[in-house]
């Protein structure tokens, strides 16, 4: 099952965070993929927002994951981008963050395939403008 979300200006992003959230039901965990660009960490940024997160959202691009406090929901925002092998991610415990039952935001998850859960909501941004993307998601 799949569904295609368009955003076409930055503030289009909070309505397609509570859709997504909704198609999504009580499934916890997000892949994200995109080019570098294409809005990830702002998307997640908005999903963050929708979960009742009030602290601000940023990259974890150098910590590897960020911890948020949503309403009643805790939020793990995961960036595996600079990791060079999966056993870093092994080691710092993603997978006890995977299966906790809490969000997991996951960006690059590329770079660590043999860990991914085997259910999870798939999230692709294009950038159609500077401003407007599109947001395929779809249920695995």
């Amino acid at each position: 099952m799949s569904i295609v979300l368009t955003a076409a200006t930055l503030s289009d992003l909070t309505a397609a965070a509570s859709q997504l959230i909704a198609f999504a039901g009580p499934e916890k965990i997000f892949l994200f993929h995109g080019d570098m660009g294409a809005g990830k960490t702002t998307f997640i940024k908005s999903l963050c927002e929708a979960l009742g997160v009030k602290e601000a959202v940023t990259s974890p691009t150098f910590a590897i994951v960020n911890e948020y406090r949503g309403a009643n929901v805790k939020i793990y925002h995961f960036d595996f981008y600079r990791l060079k092998t999966q056993t870093e991610a092994l080691d710092m415990g993603a997978e006890e963050y995977f299966y906790s039952g809490n969000y997991c935001f996951i960006e690059w998850p590329e770079k660590i395939p043999d860990m991914l859960p085997l259910h999870y909501i798939n999230v692709s941004l294009k950038v159609l403008t500077d401003d407007s993307r599109e947001i395929t998601v779809e249920k695995f």
